[in-house]
């Protein structure tokens, strides 16, 4: 049996105490893992047993998410997120990885990617949405929640509660069975920390700046054509299909799989998406 030692570990970045896990062999091709919300690098935990044995996988934990530790007078912003993401990266010594970007995953790792395409020897995009065809009118009325709008903050407020956060894992899938409740139960944990939903509606408050980048982040995939590995989960209420076939304008070469399955979806389908995660990282690695 060959099972990967996955490692806990946490470093500091600007006054943040950021939480990792680590798996895999040094000198392997590296995957780091961007986690989305309302999640943390936990729900990497699978992929972890199925691919830390034979690549380097890195996953943080965002402030405001998981085991990560901010200090109170943190300005939560999505520029921020990435300033720690950047920070860390360097603090562990990643110099070229390939990016998976899950949700907020994309907004945070665009960001990376523009500052520092060096880094990029490959993406891996999972229900991470950058084109305005990829936005339902559920996403697109949630994007309207920003500072100054009246009632914005209560509206935000409302699908930070247990049966929101449940309804992301199930919500589009095939066979419910086969979601895990650890994955939002302990989300619901971390969402309920004194002053983790606070932080989570000022970045829903500041989601309408990573709309204003999408131009930004196209023209960086037209001009850069990283390799790209593009799963979809079809069932996904904010992110649907749409957004995922727009890549396609920019990275014509990407490889496309689309999944009956909600936002999660690693959560039900790992087994078929970590082997096209091994197969794409083999040959991204090499180019």
């Amino acid at each position: 049996m060959n099972i990967p030692v996955v490692h806990h570990r946490f470093v500091e970045v600007e006054g943040v105490r950021v939480f990792y896990r680590e798996a895999g062999p040094a000198d392997a091709p590296v995957l780091l893992l961007l986690h989305g919300f309302p999640s943390a690098s936990h729900q990497f935990r699978r992929l972890m047993d199925a691919l830390g044995s034979d690549y380097r996988l890195v996953a943080p934990d965002y402030p405001g998410f998981g085991h990560t530790e901010a200090p109170a007078d943190f300005g939560y912003s999505f520029e921020r997120l990435a300033d720690i993401t950047e920070g860390f990266v360097q603090a562990v010594g990643l110099d070229r990885f390939v990016l998976y970007a899950f949700d907020f995953g994309g907004p945070v790792g665009f960001r990376l990617a523009t500052r520092h395409p060096e880094w990029i020897a490959g993406l891996v995009v999972q229900n991470a949405n950058a084109y305005e065809e990829g936005l339902s009118d559920l996403a697109r009325g949630f994007i309207a929640n920003r500072p100054g709008v009246p009632g914005a903050e209560e509206a935000v407020a409302q699908i930070l509660v247990l049966p929101m956060t449940r309804g992301q894992y199930e919500g589009g899938t095939t066979d419910v069975s086969r979601i895990a409740p650890d994955g939002w139960t302990l989300d619901q944990h971390f969402l309920d920390l004194p002053g983790r939903k606070e932080a989570q509606v000022a970045l829903a408050l500041d989601y309408h700046s990573n709309v204003a980048l999408y131009p930004d982040w196209q023209r960086w995939l037209r001009e850069h054509r990283p390799p790209a590995l593009i799963v979809w989960g079809s069932g996904d209420p904010f992110f649907p299909e749409p957004g995922a076939r727009a890549y396609l304008r920019d990275l014509p070469d990407a490889e496309l799989h689309v999944f009956a399955t909600g936002h999660f979806a690693l959560e039900e389908n790992l087994p078929e998406i970590a082997p096209l995660i091994a197969a794409f990282l083999d040959t991204a690695w090499k180019a």
